[in-house]
């Protein structure tokens, strides 16, 4: 089967607020919810009508306001979440991952209440490395879930090429999530015959702001996890930041800003891309949007960026 993903979606995970994994924060510090509804109805007012969300997102926060953002335009959007990791709402703590069938049946239940909504219309694997014996069993509840009208397409949300063709090897399995942009390629992802949803496609950030201030305690790039490879103790990484500036001229070209330079960028690289900034004000918004007025970066362009970042 297809969905319709467009070439542009948002991400929710920084609008869910405050939450914390082993005492670490995971979160992206404190958020303002009237702002984000706000922010969340002018991507749909601009023809963005893609939403990725996941249930552990500020412990079921973000599926709420995703919910109410789009409660009466159900039926124009396009709803992405994910399962996989337990959590507890009232504490906003991570407390585990859980990858069995059992517990499948339960979030899929979890997420359609706090989103009120029928139906989720991609719904992703958020473990990355389980098992591939595993990830059978759970690809086949998907498609029971698709048959019982709960869900209408799956995916994964993993790095590994093998897990994502794997799971879109399923009759609804129809594409994956990575950790794709300008400054981390991973072409091996976009191989296949299904989309990739690329998650920080604008490295957290490095690729959005030219000033960097302190950041809060609780933002998850203050607490250094492992896989965090764009921002040490709250400041840019400094070969990342290195390889930004070496392209910054080329990305933003045209009258493009930074932002949609780096977004232009997905589009000329491959069309099974689709990029998902993390968006939790209206500017942010507007700025991301407008990168699809701009286009894709030329061929001539693409190939300047490669020849400096991947010689």
């Amino acid at each position: 089967m297809t969905l319709e993903l467009g070439k542009l979606g948002f991400g929710t995970w920084a609008m869910g607020g405050p939450m914390t994994f082993e005492g670490q924060p995971v979160g992206w510090g404190p958020t303002d919810d009237e702002e984000s509804l706000k922010a969340l109805r002018r991507g749909f007012d601009l023809g963005v009508r893609l939403v990725d969300t996941a249930d552990v997102y500020g412990c079921g926060h973000s599926e709420e306001l995703v919910g109410q953002a789009f409660a009466d335009v159900r039926d124009e959007v396009v709803i992405a979440t994910k399962w996989g990791d337990e959590f507890d709402p009232a504490k906003r703590e991570l407390t585990g991952y859980n990858g069995t069938v059992e517990y499948l049946r339960r979030a899929v239940e979890g997420s359609l209440r706090r989103l009120g909504t029928d139906r989720i219309d991609l719904y992703q694997l958020h473990l990355g490395g389980l098992g591939l014996d595993e990830a059978a069993l759970l690809r086949d509840e998907c498609e029971a879930l698709v048959a019982a009208g709960k869900i209408r397409a799956y995916g994964w949300s993993t790095d590994d090429p093998e897990r994502a063709r794997f799971f879109c090897e399923g009759e609804h399995g129809v594409a994956a999530q990575a950790d794709i942009n300008v400054l981390f390629d991973n072409p091996e992802m976009y191989a296949g015959e299904y989309a990739v949803l690329c998650r920080r496609p604008l490295a957290m950030g490095l690729l959005a702001r030219e000033t960097f201030a302190p950041l809060p305690a609780d933002d998850v790039r203050v607490s250094d996890p492992a896989w965090l490879l764009f921002f040490e103790d709250g400041k840019p990484t400094p070969a990342y930041f290195e390889a930004r500036e070496a392209v910054r001229d080329v990305l933003t070209s045209g009258g493009r800003t930074l932002v949609q330079g780096a977004l232009a960028w997905f589009w000329a690289r491959s069309p099974r891309l689709v990029p998902i900034p993390g968006v939790r004000t209206v500017a942010q918004v507007e700025e991301n949007a407008r990168a699809l007025e701009f286009g894709p970066l030329s061929a001539d362009e693409l190939k300047q960026v490669e020849a400096v970042l991947r010689p």
